[in-house]
């Protein structure tokens, strides 16, 4: 969601947070702004509606802003629309303390009554504005206490928080304290960086990769104060905190685009090395089985679970439906798919028997979260299927496994998607080989596995074809995805893919199901993409063909090669290597990630930035 960096040190503030406010822009914004320390002298504080390069940096450059510490945020609007008043960072009353904050504050309506009783006057329409406004309320109450400036600011920021329900990323500055940034976290994720001499603040870690690799991570209801020299942390709960330093797994170059035009082009043609990446050190071939060293459960413990219930959103909900089929068919586990934005809310019955998987990207998903949290709460163990080392969820689960697929920076996952499937198909292959599936089952299924990454780097030699099929197509309203068994997720994956970044209408639907309604919108100007590989049901996938063809609608087959039948009946065809049942999503997924791209730029589209949406979506 919205993007938060703070600096303090001995170089010039601003250039360094308008660089960490640029890599924060695939997370999604609607304004940006800053708020600079100078040695003395009141807060500079610039702030604009619109694009970093066409809004705030001008203004940066037209009014300079100097100072060895500050603040930046590239804010996606929640209360008030995108506007200047409403862009962070928000003062307090005094004018003498900024604030940018990433979250939301539920009883800001409260808050506001009370202190415009006591005379605050409010200049945006943000909750926001009213925490600013009350750390500036409790750091007047402690204006006759005796104390540096600075400490006095860290207690007036822990008294304000005490006092708030919702959640929060937050980083404070104060005129009264230079060379101090104050921040804290509850539910929203915050990242200290620690550098020689200076010190750093992100809600990413893009933010941070080119000026340090060792971070910490805090913990909700962390408060640190960050100076030049070091940082000291205090826990709102405890008083205390747990510091711990972890080092960056990427570099700076992994969150450049390099020779591609966007972030999704590059994460698409990555997937040959993510799926590599995934897959290596897991596979015993001499057991046949694979191998997980994060899973902090034993093999009895593993076979002891009776039934698996997946949590997750967007993407990551599609991959648990892929799962759902892999467990099933693999280790005959019943398995169900829930939306953590719902599971969170339900008194879903779940016995000790049960095992919760949740799926995420960023590890900070706030309804995934909170479906980990309710489920621990009730004694249940939990596992995470996670990219981002040191994220939120991947610390409070029991145990999991990480994507290693590097930052994922388009806003549209792709080589997460992959990366999550991969990772599943091995768990369920696990799963399976502690139960009743055979060793040679075993290797054909891992061998297979091993092939993915060339045959992807097959698939990713048809771009030009799928960008011809794209052009021809682009002006299209409507697309339907159909497949059957495993390519119905797929075909819910490339439709989101598709209205993520080209604001298109597109429906994804099991095959069959066509004819319960949705085939009453085929015509001759309403694509369908025809997900159908040499599996068991491409006879019965034939048919649904058949009847789409009937009504004039133009088809898109993907199918394995060889099968030119089928491929007489298609407008356009695009041939795929072949591979097992199960296998098949990692390979059909990627044309329609591809064509979706192409789409999306035929239409002008912000492929990177696609409106309304965020990267990592912290907020209910």
């Amino acid at each position: 969601m919205c993007g938060i960096v703070g600096y303090v040190g001995m170089r010039t503030a601003a250039p360094i947070l308008l660089e960490g406010l640029r890599r924060l822009e695939y997370r999604g914004y609607d304004s940006a702004g800053l708020a600079i320390l100078p040695e003395d002298g009141p807060l500079v504080v610039r702030k604009r509606q619109g694009r970093i390069d066409h809004g705030l940096a001008p203004l940066v450059a037209d009014f300079p802003a100097p100072g060895l510490a500050g603040i930046g945020h590239t804010r996606w609007a929640t209360h008030g629309p995108p506007s200047d008043a409403n862009s962070h960072p928000h003062a307090d009353a005094s004018g003498r303390i900024a604030i940018v904050h990433n979250g939301v504050i539920e009883n800001f309506d409260r808050l506001k009554e009370r202190l415009r009783a006591e005379g605050h006057e409010f200049l945006s329409d943000t909750d926001t504005e009213v925490l600013a406004h009350l750390i500036g309320r409790e750091r007047a109450a402690l204006a006759a206490e005796v104390g540096p400036p600075g400490e006095l600011l860290v207690r007036a920021v822990s008294r304000a928080l005490r006092e708030v329900i919702g959640t929060y990323g937050l980083a404070v500055v104060s005129a009264d304290a230079p060379g101090l940034v104050v921040a804290a976290r509850r539910g929203s994720p915050l990242i200290v960086g620690i550098g020689d001499g200076e010190h750093f603040v992100a809600s990413d870690a893009a933010a941070l990769v080119s000026h340090t690799r060792e971070v910490v991570y805090l913990n909700d209801y962390d408060v640190v104060a960050i100076r030049a020299d070091g940082i000291q942390v205090t826990n709102l709960g405890t008083d205390t905190a747990r510091v711990q330093i972890s080092r960056l797994e990427f570099d700076a170059e992994a969150a450049e685009r390099g020779k591609f035009p966007h972030f999704m082009l590059k994460e698409i043609f990555e997937q040959p090395t993510t799926v590599r990446n995934a897959l290596r050190g897991r596979l015993d071939f001499d057991e046949a089985t694979p191998r997980f060293g994060g899973l902090n459960m034993t093999l009895a413990e593993l076979r002891g679970v009776d039934r698996i219930v997946v949590a997750a959103c967007g993407t990551s909900w599609h991959a648990g439906l892929v799962a759902e089929y892999l467990f099933e068919e693999f280790a005959h586990l019943p398995t169900e798919v829930e939306y953590a934005s719902e599971f969170r809310y339900r008194n879903a019955p779940l016995d000790k028997s049960t095992l919760l998987l949740v799926i995420t990207q960023s590890g900070e998903t706030a309804d995934t979260l909170a479906g980990l949290r309710e489920a621990r709460r009730r004694g249940h163990r939990v596992l995470a299927i996670c990219n981002v080392v040191g994220s939120t969820i991947a610390r409070e689960a029991d145990g999991g496994i990480y994507l290693h697929a590097g930052p994922e920076i388009g806003v549209a996952s792709t080589k997460a998607f992959t990366s999550q499937v991969t990772v599943l198909t091995l768990l369920a292959l696990l799963m399976g080989r502690i139960r009743q599936l055979s060793s040679s089952r075993g290797l054909q299924l891992m061998r297979a596995l091993e092939a993915v990454p060339e045959q992807l780097e097959e698939i990713l030699a048809l771009d030009g074809q799928i960008a011809a099929i794209a052009r021809k197509y682009h002006q299209a309203r409507d697309f339907f995805f159909v497949g059957r068994q495993y390519q119905f997720p797929v075909a819910l994956e490339g439709a989101l893919k598709l209205k993520e970044i080209s604001y298109l209408h597109a429906e994804g639907y099991p095959a069959a199901e066509l004819k319960h309604g949705p085939i009453a919108m085929i015509d001759e100007h309403t694509p369908t993409i025809v997900l159908a590989p040499a599996d068991a049901l491409i006879e019965k996938t034939a048919s649904n063909l058949q009847e789409i063809k009937a009504r004039k609608g133009p088809v898109i087959l993907i199918t394995t090669r060889g099968h030119d039948r089928l491929a007489s009946m298609a407008d356009d065809v695009l041939f795929l290597p072949p591979t097992l049942d199960p296998i098949q999503p990692l390979l059909t997924v990627l044309p329609l990630q591809l064509l979706a791209y192409h789409i999306a730029v035929l239409r002008g589209c912000d492929v990177d930035k696609p409106r309304n949406l965020a990267k990592s979506v912290t907020v209910e």
